[in-house]
């Protein structure tokens, strides 16, 4: 059962909330704990009717206010709950591909993490935001077996719901074989099976290349290859097993070995925030024994942290 940290408002009145914004924003200083309030506590969809709430109440556009506004990264977390989650992964896919450095643990967390209905929709958004086809944007800043994988998955096309018990020993040892041998073919179907089955048919693949190797796909896929590449298969082998234990190593990851990537806390919190925050929190706090507010407290501060830490939500004994 996942479950996110954000739901919908109670009694919730658009009308009100935009206008208690527009007070906020309007001010001589800029009422930040206003802010937090108000669109932490919300859903992604009651967001969106405050905004346009707030574009008949000001003939302005909320988004447009928020970043004349804030800055830093309070902004970055104000700014992006605003956006519908397509269009926020588009524009973190945007920013990682067309910044100045690609960002390439960017597009592995996305990419090796959503859906086949969320990578249409993304692609959908990334097209309408930017006029740009994002497979065609991978394939000029992304190169060799990485680049070829990240486009297989932004094909979105795996196989959904489907397992064939039949075939997994024969998929298992092909991604055995590809440990061992490495040539270009076998990068190749390594990448088809793990990009293109169903979750439940890779479960089954796993179990079976334990069977044949003795080994854990994981282990074996950082013995063989290097790189992004090694990065990208071991996110989506991760992926299948358990989203939130993935995205809670990830965000551990960026607060403690980064010395905060900001960037990352920021995406993985508000991308999650709605689908399986409350479990990745849990799984956090079981594998590195401190929880992630203890994490965020220790690291981030101000109105920043506050806005972090109304996402993560839940109870005070976390701190």
């Amino acid at each position: 059962q996942t479950q996110g940290t954000i739901f919908p408002a109670q009694n919730f009145n658009p009308i009100m909330d935009a206008q208690l914004l527009g007070g906020a924003l309007q001010g001589i200083s800029c009422e930040k704990d206003v802010l937090i309030d108000i669109l932490t506590q919300r859903c992604n969809s009651q967001r969106l009717m405050i905004a346009e709430a707030y574009r008949d109440m000001y003939g302005r556009d909320l988004i447009t206010d928020l970043k004349e506004n804030l800055s830093h990264h309070f902004k970055e977390v104000m700014v992006g709950l605003m956006y519908p989650p397509a269009s926020y992964d588009a524009h973190e896919l945007w920013h990682a591909l067309k910044g100045a450095d690609t960002e390439e643990k960017c597009l592995i967390d996305i990419l090796a993490s959503r859906s086949n209905m969320e990578i249409f929709q993304m692609k959908e958004a990334y097209l309408m935001q930017y006029n740009n086809d994002l497979q065609q944007d991978i394939s000029s800043e992304t190169s060799g077996h990485f680049r070829d994988t990240l486009v297989n998955l932004a094909q979105g096309t795996r196989m959904e719901g489907y397992a064939d018990p039949s075939t997994a020993a024969q998929d298992a040892m092909i991604l055995w074989e590809a440990c061992q041998q490495k040539t270009g073919e076998h990068k190749n179907m390594l990448q088809m099976i793990l990009c293109n089955k169903s979750y439940q048919q890779l479960w089954m693949v796993f179990q079976e290349f334990q069977n044949i190797s003795g080994q854990d796909i994981v282990d074996a896929i950082n013995e063989c290859y290097d790189g992004y590449f090694q990065e990208l298969l071991v996110a989506i082998v991760l992926c299948v097993r358990d989203k939130p234990s993935y995205f809670a190593y990830r965000l551990y990851n960026a607060i403690h070995d980064f010395g905060f990537h900001n960037r990352t806390v920021i995406r993985i919190l508000i991308a999650r925030s709605e689908i399986d925050l409350m479990n990745i929190r849990q799984r956090y706090k079981e594998r590195y024994g401190k929880s992630l507010f203890h994490d965020i407290k220790h690291f981030a501060s101000g109105h920043y942290e506050s806005a972090l830490l109304a996402i993560c939500a839940g109870d005070a004994e976390d701190y």
